[in-house]
């Protein structure tokens, strides 16, 4: 896969608490300058970022619903993906309710998801983190068909503040279980263009980092998301 087409699948992230006005902008703008596929800023931010994308419409602007924990309601997912939107969100990563995944509450997983998908149907793109890092094999197959029955357009695999990130193996499970045609996004731990291409030969559509511009210049990006 060629530099170019690598840097077209990446997300280039800044999650951060402490991220002020000046990062997001310098996010942005190197989103504009390498070409990425998507900015992803937490929700505050999305408004930012648009402006500095608004006449680049190849990047989207990407935010995070129902982040980190994935522990608020659907309505109130709902309304975030709304609001989200309306400042200019383009693609929206939603984060399940991961303990009604594990209590074996399918049907308020799928309703989760559903509200987002719903909430974004002809604005955004929706992706569901599933956070593989905190499931058995079994909660992650079932994640990701409860994503595909909801009508997601994405499953990712991680938030980037959990015990884990992306590895080859959950990506190419979640491929499998999604099939073709539903797209599959590595985030978490993916530091250089190695790592990213592991993770797209595993199956990943969409690679989320930190480190992207270390990747499109072929280095190692320390601090990873």
């Amino acid at each position: 896969m060629s530099e170019t087409n690598l840097t077209r699948m990446i997300d280039h992230t800044l999650l951060k608490a402490d991220a002020r006005k000046e990062d997001i902008v310098k996010l942005a703008e190197e989103a504009k300058s390498y070409k990425f596929a998507s900015v992803c800023v937490n929700p505050a931010w999305v408004s930012v970022a648009y402006e500095v994308l608004k006449d680049t419409p190849e990047v989207k602007v990407c935010t995070v619903i129902g982040f980190p924990l994935g522990a608020s309601t659907p309505e109130t997912k709902a309304f975030e993906t709304a609001n989200a939107i309306a400042n200019g969100a383009e693609e929206v990563d939603m984060v399940i309710n991961i303990g009604a995944l594990k209590d074996g509450d399918d049907e308020l997983v799928k309703r989760d998801i559903a509200a987002v998908v719903e909430a974004a149907r002809g604005k955004a793109l929706t992706k569901v983190i599933i956070e593989t890092s905190l499931l058995t094999e079994e909660e992650k197959v079932r994640a990701c068909k409860l994503s595909v029955a909801a009508g997601a357009d994405y499953v990712k695999t991680s938030t980037g503040f959990s015990t884990g990130g992306a590895t080859k193996e959950d990506i190419a499970l979640m491929r499998r279980t999604v099939g073709p045609d539903i797209g599959v996004k590595a985030s978490g731990g993916v530091r250089s263009a190695e790592d990213a291409l592991a993770m797209v030969g595993a199956g990943a559509s969409r690679i989320g980092t930190s480190g992207g511009v270390a990747i499109a210049k072929g280095e190692q990006n320390i601090a990873g998301y």
